[in-house]
């Protein structure tokens, strides 16, 4: 639908989303998977971890994702951590810090915070070996 590889469709390994909370929905607290999750409802609290996350175009998360893909097409009022890669929509708005090992900001898009871009220990020690 988005993003530019299965992962960041929220597709693990078999194919399938683990986690989906629907438009309409609203769900106080926080999340953790070791799968998928998409938000396209709203969710008031933090995503601790994940394997990815999508927060849809009419998805909304007040508090800190951390996961290894993140995909925003919605908002999000807090951190975004993700360790491997970070892709921000053209419609999408985050409010608050954000670390990625890669990112990728669309036209239109909304970000107001402080960016750093990280890279895994494993890449740099390999860069130095090479």
């Amino acid at each position: 639908m988005f993003g530019k590889s299965s992962s960041a469709q929220g597709m693990n390994g078999s194919g399938k989303m683990e986690t989906i909370i629907g438009a309409g929905t609203r769900i106080e607290g926080s999340l953790s998977s070791d799968g998928g999750i998409r938000i396209d409802g709203k969710l008031e609290g933090n995503v601790t971890e994940a394997a990815q996350v999508i927060v849809g175009e009419m998805g909304e998360v007040q508090g800190d994702v951390r996961s290894s893909v993140v995909v925003v097409g919605g908002k999000v009022i807090g951190n975004v951590q993700a360790s491997e890669s970070l892709e921000i929509l053209s419609r999408a708005v985050i409010h608050g810090d954000i670390k990625a090992g890669s990112l990728t900001i669309a036209e239109g898009a909304s970000f107001e915070g402080s960016c750093t871009m990280t890279r895994e220990k494993n890449v740099i020690e390999l860069v130095k070996k090479a």
